[in-house]
């Protein structure tokens, strides 16, 4: 199958310069809009004419192969790489050039960890809120209301060493949740937990979604992650091949479930860009 081939057919249709015009026209009640951004590391392209949309209120699974971009895509979308082609807006909010106002709609949780193992629970909230500019006040009732939330609650006087990696995670979402996004963004979020762990996050991220109208986007590279309602965007070797509802790309593409359907659209990139350093995802 030929590149644009696919494409249309995986669009609905649509071509990638259709729907970069469709994006264009987004509305700004949509979380997060990324249009033709593409990046490259010397002579390296990592990214190539990435584009897509996560509504409000709706989880959308990234899904990829490690390797496949999803890090960097993260990294320019929160400002901690420079744009190098293309737009991003959040809410409405060029990332580029309205950067405040973009960034504090969005909560982000990182692959890496990034949290103080020898403050406290409580004291790690309070100190992120206070770079937020959020009063001592407001910040120890809204903490307190995330740990609840996460199961937390007993442990808001551990010092962070002491947590499960399950535990850890959870402290995260619930820090990045301080200022009140309406867009999180979490990468490779449940790498390294074990089952149990896993579940947990992905159900407390999901009740974000349903209860509380956050618009989720979810990078993984694990397939049991995602539902068939899900939107699902797929990344690999730095290009979008599909994009919309988990159920609808896997009705297009003819495959019998979510596997089958992510098989074929990478190995159909391989066969086009060459053989690349990635397995099949599990």
């Amino acid at each position: 199958m030929g590149h644009h081939d696919r494409e249309a057919m995986m669009t609905g249709g649509i071509s990638i310069a259709d729907k970069t015009t469709i994006l264009q026209d987004a509305p700004e009640s949509t979380a997060l809009v990324v249009k033709g951004v593409s990046h490259s590391y010397g002579s390296r392209k990592a990214l190539e004419n990435v584009a897509f949309a996560v509504g409000a209120g709706n989880f959308t699974a990234l899904l990829g192969l490690n390797g496949a971009g999803k890090s960097t895509l993260f990294s320019i979308i929160t400002r901690l790489f420079a744009l190098q082609a293309g737009r991003i807006r959040i809410f409405g909010h060029d990332v580029e050039h309205e950067s405040g106002a973009a960034l504090r709609c969005m909560g982000v949780v990182f692959q890496p960890r990034t949290l103080d193992l020898d403050l406290s629970v409580m004291q790690n909230l309070l100190y992120h809120a206070a770079l937020h500019g959020i009063s001592r006040r407001q910040a120890r009732m809204r903490s307190e209301e995330l740990l609840s939330r996460m199961g937390l609650s007993e442990r808001h006087n551990s010092k962070v060493r002491d947590l499960s990696g399950g535990q850890m995670r959870r402290l995260e979402i619930a820090r990045a949740l301080l200022h009140r996004p309406r867009l999180l963004l979490l990468d490779e979020a449940t790498v390294g937990l074990d089952v149990k762990a896993r579940a947990e996050i992905l159900a407390h991220v999901r009740s974000l979604v349903a209860e509380q109208g956050i618009g989720v986007l979810w990078a993984t590279h694990l397939l049991d992650e995602i539902e068939p309602s899900d939107s699902l965007v797929v990344m690999h070797q730095g290009r979008v091949l599909a994009e919309g509802k988990v159920s609808s790309i896997v009705g297009k593409i003819g495959a019998r479930d979510l596997h089958s359907a992510f098989a074929q659209l990478t190995e159909a990139g391989l066969a086009e860009t060459g053989p690349g350093s990635g397995k099949a995802a599990s």
